[in-house]
Order: C-alpha cells, then structure tokens, then sequence
C-alpha cells in the first residue's frame, strides 16, 4: 500500500503527541491515586490525635483501662466521634470528609480494623489485627505520664465506596481531557503535515518536468531552512541543465555546419571530375587534398577534446625542462612568422625551468597559442613571448598586436566552436577547438590560462604552472 508522505509526517507527529498525551494521562492517574491516598491517611492520623485526647479524658475518670476494654460500645463510640467532622475544606478534602459522615458504619469499621489500643508497656488492650514490628504509635498521657499508646495501621489502597467514585471521576475527566487533546493534536498535526510537504510536493512536480525535458522549470526558494536550500539547489540545477542543453545543440548545430562545408567542397569538387566539368589537374587534386587535411584537423580536434572530457587523454609526466620546451615550439613557427613578416620577441631565461609535466602535450599547448597568434596577426605585427618565476608559480604569457578582441569576447575564447567574428574565419582560422584544448592542458597540469585584451593591441594569453608542477 503506497501512503504518501503526507500521510506518513501526519502519523508520526499525531502517534508522538498521542504518546505523550497518554504517558502524562497514566502518570496524572497513578499521581493521584498516591497522593489520594496519602492525603486520606494524613486525614485518619489527625482522628487518631482527637481520639488520644478523649482517651486521656477517659482514662482520668475511671484511671485505668477497664470500661473501655470491657465495653465495646464506648470504645466505638469515641472512635466515631474522632472521626472528622464538618470542615470548611473544600473541593476533594471537603468530599473525602464528608463520606465520613454519610456512611459513619462501614468508615467506623474499617477504621476500627485498624486501630489498636495498648498499655503502658505495650501489651495490646483492643486489637482486631496483629499488630506489625515498628507501628506508629501516639501515646496516651495523664499527669504527665504515659498511660497508653494508640496506634493506626496505613491504608495501602481505597476501599471506601465514595472515595472510589470520586477517584474513577477524576481518571474519567483526564481521559476526556486527553481525547480532547488528541483530537486538538490530530487537525494541528495535519495542518501541520501538509504545510511542511508543500514545498516538497512542488519540488516533485518540478523534478516530473525537468525529466521530461522542461528545464525552464523554477520553485519558490523563499524559506531560509533545509527546503528553502534545496529549492535553490534546485534552481540552480534547473539553470545549469538549461544552459548545457542549449551548449548541446549550439554545438550539434556548429558541428554540423563545420563538417558540411568540407564536405560540401569535396562533392562539389568530385561531382565537377565526374561530369567532366573540370579536369583532373594538379590544382583539383591539390584544392581536394586540402579539404581532406580541413576535414582531418577538425575530427582529429573533436577527438582530442572527447578524451579530454572523459579524463582518458593520456598523460606522461616526468621531470622536464619547461624553457626548453617553450624554445622548441617557438623555433618551429619562426619561418611562418617570418613569412608573415611579424616580430617574434622571446623572452625565454636561459636557465632551465624545472618542472614536472607531459612534453608533448606541453608542446601542443605551446604551438596550438603559437598557430592562433600566427594566423589571426596582421602582418607586420609583433607577438612578445615571456616566462617569469612568480610567487611558487611560473607564468608564460603570449602577448600580439592587432587584430584584438574586447573584454566580453576574450572570456568566450575558451569555448567550444567560438570565433570571433572580425577575427576568425573559414579561410585562415580552425573550427575553434583549438583552445579548449589548451585549457584542458593546463588544467590536467593544475594550472590556469585566461585570455584578455593585450597592451601590444591583440590578444593577451595567460599561463599560470605551479612551481615545479603537480605529482599525482
């Protein structure tokens, strides 16, 4: 049977509020048994003082024990009229005294049935029950010396009929009083239930249509407790899926485009051999060799950025010479730049940089900075190279002259398939994969790289390594 959560929370709060109504029931009813009880027996203890002061009265006019030892009468008698008379008690005490009065024969009885009379030296003159080792007793004086002693034998339990009806009367009146309560605890407890699994029910729906897709989806997060935190982490869940799915099919659509073109080249080309429109030149064969290493480069990037997402790009690092490798990298573009008539400014030190890396994919993140500067400086430019030790970390920086990029397309670099417009086109650029690629170099290496306007007027390419590099 499926109980809904609702239900589950009313439960629990009602069966913890029931639970603690009923203990405080039982333990009020077993309280005032007790304290009944205690109260009655402070009540026989005061009839038991009247009675000695009668007994002392009686024992000074015959001055000895002997008409109330052989006259049950009288001894009944002072017993009865010890016994507690009108009192302006009220409530309980005046109801417990009073059935007294009312019954005086079967009170009398019980009462004689425990109430005792001995001599000077304890020997028992009137006793209806043996008399227990260590008995309270009260003595009985006259002139000034102890004649007698009267003792009473505790009640251990209400046997007086009127006692017992006010004593069912008032376990009664905790029992309604309790089942009102429990009645008052179950409607707050459901109040109560479907308050604390609003939120909850609302964050179930939303999760229904965030998995069917819809990720506009948005909860209310104005609680500041444990719901109003998931309500947020909700939100920004919902937030983060929304713009992955529309990274996804931006980039679908930009591999999509970026596949199409070479390949539409290509048909265009084979199409124009086969009906004869064009001849198979050197020049043909050439313009198709070259859509073929375009359409190359761009699958071998996505391929390199695959295993770079799913961390299974292979790393082999070992204690290397980060200067060096810098120096390779540079050393083999310097005929292009030089093609390009564009300045190269390396300020490589000459003392070894010590670090631990992978040099090959050390050195494709060097040329892959190298290639862009190359193909999206204007000729002429300059392109200035550093590598400093700064604070445990060593920094390499590419900085190139014009064309440049502004602050809000630099932070875009890095993504994937992003080219800026002025800049990167089909004719001199790559599918822009290309940097995404070298972040993920750097990261894998526990650095940083960040891109931002360069003072030469280009583009400023930040590297941060730590120090000797990350042993892992």
């Amino acid at each position: 049977m499926n109980i809904s959560i609702t239900h589950k929370l009313f439960f629990a709060i009602l069966a913890a509020a029931g639970l603690a109504v009923i203990s405080l029931v039982f333990i009020m009813q077993w309280n005032l048994s007790r304290g009944f009880l205690r109260y009655v027996n402070s009540l026989e203890r005061s009839s038991v003082s009247r009675l000695v002061s009668r007994l002392e009265q009686s024992y000074g006019e015959d001055r000895n024990w002997l008409s109330i030892q052989q006259t049950p009468a009288k001894w009944r008698e002072l017993v009865k009229i010890s016994l507690p008379e009108d009192s302006p008690a009220s409530g309980p005490q005046r109801r417990a005294m009073e059935s007294y009065r009312r019954v005086p024969p079967p009170v009398v009885r019980h009462f004689m049935q425990r109430l005792f009379l001995l001599d000077a030296r304890k020997k028992p003159l009137i006793a209806e029950a043996p008399i227990p080792a260590g008995a309270e007793l009260t003595p009985v004086h006259f002139d000034g010396t102890v004649v007698g002693y009267v003792g009473l034998l505790p009640r251990t339990n209400i046997s007086d009929d009127h006692q017992r009806r006010f004593l069912r009367e008032q376990k009664l009146a905790f029992i309604v009083v309790a089942g009102v309560v429990v009645l008052l605890a179950a409607g707050l407890s459901l109040l109560l239930a479907r308050r604390l699994v609003k939120p909850i029910a609302e964050l179930a729906k939303a999760t229904d249509r965030l998995a069917t897709g819809d990720f506009t989806i948005r909860v209310s997060a104005e609680a500041n407790d444990e719901l109003g935190r998931l309500a947020q982490d909700f939100n920004a869940l919902a937030e983060v899926l929304a713009k992955n799915e529309q990274a996804r099919r931006q980039w679908v659509a930009d591999i999509s485009h970026e596949l199409r073109t070479p390949l539409a080249v290509l048909r265009g080309e084979i199409e124009a051999l086969q009906d004869g429109i064009r001849q198979p030149s050197p020049e043909t064969i050439a313009s198709l060799h070259g859509e073929v290493l375009r359409l190359g480069r761009l699958v071998d990037d996505l391929y390199q950025l695959s295993l770079s997402d799913l961390s299974a790009m292979t790393y082999r690092k070992f204690d290397l010479d980060l200067s060096e490798v810098l120096s390779a990298a540079v050393a083999g573009y310097r005929q292009g730049f030089a093609s390009k008539d564009i300045t190269v400014r390396a300020g490589i030190p000459g003392q070894p940089v010590a670090f631990w890396g992978d040099r090959e994919r050390l050195h494709q993140l060097f040329a892959n900075l190298l290639d862009n500067a190359l193909k999206y400086t204007n000729p002429g430019g300059t392109l200035q190279i550093t590598m400093e030790k700064s604070a445990g970390c060593t920094v390499i920086s590419f900085q190139d002259s014009p064309p440049g990029v502004t602050l809000a397309e630099s932070e875009k670099l890095f993504e994937r398939l992003y080219r800026v417009d002025s800049s990167r086109n089909r004719s001199t650029g790559g599918a822009g994969l290309g940097l995404a690629i070298c972040r993920n170099i750097v990261e894998a290496h526990g650095g940083t790289i960040t891109a931002q306007p360069s003072p030469l007027g280009g583009l400023w390419m930040r590297i941060e390594l730590p120090g000797k590099g990350r042993r892992s």
